[in-house]
């Protein structure tokens, strides 16, 4: 199986560089970058509904991006990310044997590098994939991918011999796969908190069982997405009854973490 998570908007500049791999869309993340850069600041503000200070940051950032990566201006994308998704991962704290399943079986789906692997290297950025940014493929980020990062996940998936896709990802990136062009099986994960007898998203929660599910498949090795029903970190536990073949959900009473 390969799983998929969405990326972050906060960075952990801090994490210790490691290894890192060269990003498959690297010459894309580039050639978005300049066309980014040409943005005013009232522009990156509409782009992504950004302050002043985040407005100035980002802008900085992609007059900061590089041709190329280096020791020092990139970060393995899997410790670089530091959002509710990456707290369940916690990629930081897994072997260098789980990433190396993981640089194979996970993948994070990004407006600026289309598809990440967990050690591919990453310059700091923000570019969320439902900006409205025009190129000359499209008006959107979703017209500049179009069927890319279906193949490419295609690809991967029969590289390793893989039938299905656990989708761990947010609806705004996993709208950026193309399905009609993705041969893989989707099964989509869903997280729910049990209050007052009834059953609810809550996002924050959601998000950070998404990257504990996604830790889970690398750690156990899963090829069937029947092992996903042995899931119970944080206290989730399988709701058959709720359940549906390709959206197994986790429910859970009083959540605490």
């Amino acid at each position: 199986m390969l799983v998929v998570i969405s990326p972050a908007k906060r960075l952990d500049w801090e994490v210790e560089r490691g290894a890192v791999s060269e990003p498959e869309f690297h010459a894309d993340a580039n050639r978005l970058a300049a066309h980014a850069r040409q943005l005013t600041l009232t522009q990156l503000k509409g782009l992504m509904d950004l302050s002043d200070d985040l407005a100035r940051l980002n802008r900085d950032r992609f007059r900061a991006f590089a041709a190329a990566p280096t020791a020092t201006n990139s970060k393995p994308a899997a410790l670089a990310f530091a959002g509710d998704t990456y707290m369940g991962l916690e990629a930081g704290t897994l072997e260098p044997e789980d990433m190396d399943w993981a640089q194979d079986h996970l993948r994070i789906l990004s407006g600026l590098y289309g598809v990440l692997r967990p050690r591919d290297a990453i310059q700091p950025y923000r570019l969320e994939m439902g900006s409205r940014l025009k190129t000359r493929r499209g008006a959107t980020l979703y017209d500049y991918w179009g069927s890319t990062i279906a193949k490419a996940l295609n690809a991967q998936g029969a590289a390793v011999g893989a039938d299905t896709l656990i989708n761990c990802a947010s609806q705004e990136y996993f709208g950026a796969v193309d399905l009609k062009a993705l041969k893989l099986r989707v099964v989509t994960p869903q997280f729910m908190e049990l209050k007052d007898g009834k059953a609810r998203i809550v996002s924050f929660f959601a998000k950070k069982a998404r990257g504990a599910m996604a830790r889970y498949v690398v750690q156990n090795r899963l090829r069937d997405p029947q092992g996903l029903s042995g899931f119970n970190v944080g206290g989730y536990a399988l709701a058959p009854e709720m359940s549906q073949a390709d959206r197994p959900v986790f429910l859970r009473d009083h959540p605490t973490d």
